[in-house]
């Protein structure tokens, strides 16, 4: 019997309320099952509970079996002097409180819904499923499962906001920084974001600010950084480049050896990195104040509008420095800005909200919302169960679900799996 199935039953009193008793025969009144502790320590804080004719308050402790007290060495800690309650799915030992005094105890196998049990095994039966919950997943309630994904999240944004703690500190919290970094990240996608990531940290934000005034400028200097100014090219447009990044890298003593190298492979063309740098150069000098406008836009139109972008003229027939393609305009597309959105901009919009105090979740609820959503192998499973994901809000907390719960078996602490089990 598994201890967090034992903490779900206690902490949700899944047990005959009216009939409970200690091994002792004394009957257990429960006024609070207390505060569940996820930390080292009792299990529960701050119980109340009436045993026999007396009125106790404090901590509970829960085990398998009574005698694990001894096999995780409670004896031996003072802490556990305040336990008032010794919960035990199997009774085979009394535990005492340093002072000898007999420590309560009830059997929870004895006052536990066969009901309950039943559907706890079934859940977590060893067939072969991609999730616990998989042939029971379709009859969940709407309203349940809405309320839940919703949840799940803005949990989602919590743990992306990590991230972006980290790298306040590295910039000693400047926004812009952070920003420009966590940007140029996500306009390389999966195959070039280490590598966009390591560009940007490789530039001080200060020389950015300061080269915002022009577009080759800032190609170059995101180029340069790159690597991918160092060959000897007869086009006007790249020596263009050459020149101006010597210059800024003398001037700023620029570094790029930590850079992580560039991938072209197995990318369609519009992502190749050369169009995705140029394309990101524009954007910061058509908007100089791009973190603000962003921190401000309210609706996904705005952020459409904002990010109305293309790389410079010399990319409409190229896609690389030496050849060249069929003309063609390079503008960030709708669906480029909406993995912006989902991967940088709501994530910096959430967190820099918070940091200022302000509650804007359900301005965020609303873009993410009207977000299509995204399609990936997580997401077309849950869907081959159930149609349940229609925007990013969706997708985003279904990769959460899986990720956090699903595949850690953590169907206790999970909406879906409590309402399975009751």
């Amino acid at each position: 019997m598994q201890e967090d199935f034992l903490h779900y039953i206690w902490k949700y009193k899944k047990i005959k309320l009216n009939d409970l008793k200690t091994t002792q025969g004394e009957g257990i009144l429960i006024t609070s099952v207390g505060q569940h502790n996820f930390n080292s320590g009792p299990d529960f804080f701050n119980a109340q509970l009436k045993i026999g004719e007396q009125i106790w308050a404090g901590n509970v402790e829960i085990h398998a079996k009574s005698s694990d007290w001894f096999i995780h060495n409670h004896e031996q800690d003072k802490a556990y002097d305040t336990i008032i309650l010794h919960v035990v799915w199997e009774y085979d030992t009394d535990v005492y409180r340093s002072d000898n005094t007999i420590i309560p105890t009830l059997q929870l196998k004895d006052f536990t819904s066969k009901d309950v049990l039943i559907n706890y095994e079934k859940l977590f039966s060893k067939n072969e499923k991609w999730i616990n919950c998989e042939n029971d997943f379709a009859s969940v309630e709407d309203f349940l499962l809405t309320n839940w994904l919703e949840r799940l999240y803005f949990e989602r944004l919590e743990r992306k906001s990590d991230t972006i703690q980290n790298l306040l500190k590295e910039t000693k919290n400047d926004w812009e920084a952070v920003f420009f970094i966590m940007l140029a990240k996500n306009f390389g996608l999966k195959v070039n974001g280490d590598s966009f990531y390591s560009i940007a940290k490789s530039i001080h934000f200060g020389i950015v600010r300061k080269s915002q005034a022009s577009q080759q400028t800032l190609e170059a200097l995101l180029f340069g950084q790159a690597g991918m100014l160092e060959d000897t090219l007869e086009i006007a447009y790249y020596l263009d480049l050459q020149k101006e990044y010597h210059f800024l890298k003398q001037k700023f003593k620029l570094e790029n050896s930590s850079v992580a190298p560039l991938q072209f492979f197995r990318l369609r063309p519009p992502n190749f990195p050369t169009i995705r740098l140029s394309q990101f150069a524009s954007l910061y000098h058509e908007h100089k104040n791009l973190f603000s406008n962003a921190m401000e836009a309210e609706n996904l139109e705005d952020f459409y509008q904002l990010f109305k972008v293309s790389a410079t003229s010399f990319w409409n027939s190229h896609y690389t420095f030496q050849k060249t393609s069929k003309t063609s305009t390079k503008t960030l597309t709708k669906s480029f800005i909406d993995l912006l959105l989902i991967n940088t901009l709501l994530p910096i919009k959430f967190c820099y909200a918070k940091e200022k105090g302000q509650d804007i979740d359900s301005v965020i609820l609303k873009i993410a919302s009207t977000i299509a959503s995204e399609k990936n192998s997580i997401v077309d499973a849950f869907n081959g169960l159930k149609k349940v994901s229609n925007s990013s809000l969706e997708s985003q907390a279904f990769i959460q679900l899986k990720t956090e719960y699903c595949s850690k078996n953590k169907c206790l602490q999970c909406t879906i799996g409590n309402h399975l089990i009751r």
